[in-house]
């Protein structure tokens, strides 16, 4: 069972031969479920709106708020490494997650909503409808996650990863000017391409909770679960305010 999520790349949520490795559970009242991780998820995003708020009104006030920005943001990646080897701290690490995430989406969101007003709402709202669209499939079983689907989108993945890292470090050490910076026609397709593969790391994050309560893995994994998930709607939501601001320049 294998996710490009790299939450979900871990023991805890490997199966092999149907044993559960890292999850000892004692009764039914101490396992993980859908409707518990889809508490904790709303908990989240309430966390992070909330916290994305600072960061917004700071940059409405007239102050700059690139530093807390970005410490949010270092902050956040830091916890989401401990927590891919610590899943059992889930409980505090994932609240933490999206308190500190929020104050990067709410600079940067905020940052774009001065240059094109009016693209985070359509953002917003695109990554709902995304999101909605996604489940309803899963939901109903129009897309079905196998090992082929997995290997796709795992492969997908890496290879914008890999893009974006080697492009980044081009740009800092040379004058290498990355094709997916401007509004070309080039880069308007590479950002809808990544939207379309982060979308369908939804799907693959969706069997992961599935297969989690199928497995009865503990319940601290809700918070685990919730996390992963909150990972790929902030990537999402901030690939959609890329391509909009793309569209926004023609």
């Amino acid at each position: 069972m294998n996710s490009n999520n790299p939450f979900f790349r871990t023991k805890s949520f490997k199966e092999n031969n149907d044993v559960t490795y890292n999850a000892e559970v004692i009764d039914y009242n101490q396992t993980m479920t859908v409707s518990g991780t889809i508490n904790k998820s709303f908990l989240m995003l309430i966390l992070l709106i909330a916290s994305a708020s600072i960061t917004w009104m700071m940059t409405f006030n007239g102050q700059n708020p690139i530093l807390l920005a970005m410490g949010g943001a270092i902050v956040g990646f830091v916890l989401v490494l401990i927590a891919t080897f610590r899943p059992q701290s889930s409980g505090f690490l994932a609240p933490g997650y999206a308190i500190f995430e929020g104050l990067f989406i709410g600079g940067i969101s905020a940052i774009f909503e001065v240059m094109y007003p009016g693209i985070v709402i359509q953002a917003v709202s695109c990554t709902f409808v995304t999101f909605m669209v996604c489940f309803g499939l899963y939901k109903y079983g129009i897309v079905t996650v196998n090992e082929k689907f997995r290997s796709i989108v795992i492969a997908a993945t890496l290879a914008i990863a890999t893009y974006y890292l080697f492009s980044w470090l081009l740009s800092l050490f040379t004058s290498f000017q990355p094709v997916h910076y401007g509004n070309s026609m080039a880069s308007i397709g590479i950002s809808a391409f990544v939207i379309v593969v982060a979308a369908l790391n939804l799907f693959l994050d969706f069997d992961q909770i599935e297969r989690g309560v199928q497995q009865r893995l503990p319940k601290y994994m809700e918070w685990y679960g919730a996390m992963g998930l909150m990972i790929t709607l902030v990537w999402l939501y901030i690939e959609f305010l890329r391509l909009l601001s793309k569209l926004s320049k023609k």
